[in-house]
């Protein structure tokens, strides 16, 4: 009280009861196995706020899959082709992009060999004007060049 005066406040109201916290139920998640049962998370051995990445490696749970998938295989390979073809602008035409760069192998699923043989048969192709250097070229022409009459 002696310290209120001097400092000529009035006395502070007794603390409120603080209220119990609300405990909301949620819905358990599902997560699907392997081997196509369904089971809680709490049957995974993971914790419930943690991200799917940082498990520890030898708990034997589920792995992370790739999110592309299946992994792509070289068309010049499968079809045993000897050389690239420059001349040929209409299968040239499926390795370059809309704005008239050549797609990474990543994308294609060639292999190295052949992704250097292409590069070189795409930038002759180009020099002969069978390709487009830049997307302006295809804006103008409208239909790619490998594929007109």
């Amino acid at each position: 009280m002696i310290e209120q005066e001097r400092e000529g406040s009035e006395p502070a109201p007794p603390p409120a009861e603080a209220a119990p916290p609300v405990v909301v139920e949620a819905p358990a998640l599902v997560i699907e196995t392997p081997a196509g049962a369904i089971a809680p998370p709490a049957a995974t051995g993971e914790p419930a706020g943690a991200p799917a990445g940082d498990r520890p490696r030898g708990d034997g749970g589920e792995r992370r899959r790739r999110p592309f998938g299946r992994r792509k295989v070289c068309t010049f390979c499968v079809e045993k082709v000897k050389d690239i073809d420059y001349k040929d602008a209409i299968r040239l035409r499926r390795y370059v992009s809309d704005r008239g760069r050549i797609e990474s192998r990543r994308k294609t699923g060639t292999c190295a060999k052949h992704q250097r043989w292409l590069a070189t048969a795409l930038k002759r192709a180009r020099h002969l004007a069978l390709l487009p250097y830049s997307p302006e070229h295809v804006r103008n022409l409208g239909a790619p060049m490998g594929m007109r009459r």
